[in-house]
């Protein structure tokens, strides 16, 4: 039926009614400008639900974009600070302005010739990417058995232990957490699964689930829309300009400032599951989910953790993974020089506190949401923790900065290397047998063991489909 004629059919069985005083309201007794005030709020200042620590998005947004090599305008910064001025104040009338005329200026920055950011070559497509790599030849892993099975558990269940004991320190420098608390080895509270960065992993499996190998960043987009309610930074974006017909890849750099932030670099190991012991596989997966959200390094970082994850299927020492997945990034991207030069660091320095802080020395200009800074940590982790779960974990949780995601997907490539009995038990809590999440759906409560079976069921037909 013509728009037209649906349009005329609820006019003309419109049935005309009185309303009361109460009733006679745009806004249905939902009070919409507090929505949108307490929504712009958290753009100018929130905490971190997991570990308190206090973000300022719309500050990070001009950080963001200037990392991307572009010049934020002086009219910029002066509403920057008119924004600043008036969140403190609570005034939404100049905060809804500024924030606007902000937004603009982004939109509208110049490229900064000066920046090193053009000093490295970007790259827009999985193809482009794919032709200055050489990836090893697939090792095939048989999916079929127990094996398989209890190494997709171990690395769900790796993922959970570190996203919970990260959630309760992120944000944070490594510095600051030793004065707080000491040297973390455990949890410092009750561990949960309420975490936003497996959010997205699910909606990976949701898509991928249906078509498999064949699945498109507009699969992955469509299930993003419709499972997650909202996100944050790069995802939050992504997730408006999708639900305004905007798809990947524009999606991922339409008006979105944070796309090389650690959003798509935190999602990448469903797509190394979703491909065992088959590289160049686990990179395209990652490239057609980072697309949705983010550009240039901020997906390489997902081909990164993507990749490690599925070598961890065949691949016995966990510093040779570290070494082959640097080799797969190219060489004249800048996400290269981030990874290659932590790796360097972790060969110079005997103590990783060391190769730590030179690292954050390096890269001090970068939020602690960046994928750069939170890169170098799980390659620190990795290398001084030589295969050892607890220490590893206990490394990447005191280097700090964004410590859910990143030992999110650390912690399953050891896991899924060497099985579920290399984790210690005082670590697998009962929280761990089931996912609560915010999203729609069958995804809002899964238990542990429907994880699995979808994990493997969708791997085993994506197989029999290809």
């Amino acid at each position: 039926m013509k728009a037209w004629k649906i349009a005329q059919k609820v006019f003309t069985e419109a049935v005309p009614v009185v309303r009361t005083e109460e009733e006679q309201t745009w806004t249905d007794n939902i009070d919409v400008s507090g929505f949108y005030d307490q929504n712009l709020l958290l753009d100018w200042g929130s905490n971190v639900p997991g570990s308190g620590a206090p973000e300022k998005i719309m500050v990070a947004a001009v950080q963001a974009l200037e990392n991307r090599g572009y010049k934020v305008s002086e009219k910029g910064y002066q509403y920057l600070e008119e924004g600043l001025a008036a969140h403190e104040q609570k005034d939404f009338v100049k905060l809804h302005k500024a924030s606007a005329l902000l937004r603009r200026e982004l939109a509208n920055a110049e490229k900064d010739e000066n920046s090193s950011y053009w000093d490295y070559t970007v790259y827009n497509s999985f193809e482009e990417y794919e032709k200055k790599v050489r990836f090893p030849d697939k090792i095939p892993v048989d999916t079929s058995g127990e094996a398989f099975r209890e190494k997709i558990h171990a690395g769900w269940l790796a993922q959970l232990i570190g996203g919970a004991m990260g959630t309760m320190v992120e944000g944070y420098t490594h510095e600051n957490l030793v004065k707080a608390f000491g040297d973390v080895t455990g949890y410092l509270r009750e561990p949960n699964t309420y975490n936003d960065d497996i959010t997205f992993e699910l909606a990976f499996l949701d898509a991928f689930s249906e078509k498999g190998y064949q699945v498109t960043s507009e699969d992955i987009a469509l299930s993003w829309v419709g499972l997650i309610p909202c996100g944050w930074s790069a995802e939050e974006l992504a997730i408006r300009n999708i639900k305004n017909g905007i798809f990947p890849p524009e999606s991922g750099t339409w008006r979105n400032p944070f796309n090389e932030w650690i959003g798509a670099q935190m999602r990448a190991g469903v797509c190394g599951m979703a491909a065992p012991g088959d590289a160049r596989l686990a990179a395209e997966l990652a490239w057609k989910d980072g697309e949705v959200s983010h550009a240039n390094n901020g997906i390489l970082g997902e081909v990164f953790n993507a990749v490690m994850t599925s070598l961890a299927f065949v691949t016995d020492d966990v510093k040779e993974i570290v070494k082959k997945a640097i080799n797969l990034i190219p060489k004249d991207s800048e996400y290269y020089s981030v990874i290659s030069f932590a790796y360097d660091c972790c060969l110079r320095y005997e103590r990783w506190q060391d190769a730590l802080h030179a690292c954050e020395e390096k890269y001090h200009r970068y939020n602690w949401i960046h994928a750069y800074p939170n890169a170098c940590c799980e390659i620190i982790a990795l290398i001084y923790g030589n295969g050892d779960f607890r220490e590893t974990l206990h490394i990447i949780t005191m280097c700090g900065i964004d410590v859910d995601c990143n030992a999110g997907m650390i912690m399953p490539v050891l896991a899924i290397q060497k099985g579920i009995d290399s984790i210690p038990r005082e670590l697998i809590h009962p929280a761990f047998g089931e996912l609560v999440t915010y999203m729609r759906g069958g995804f809002r409560r899964i238990t542990m063991e429907e994880l699995i079976q979808k994990t493997i069921t969708s791997i085993r037909k994506a197989e029999q489909e290809k």
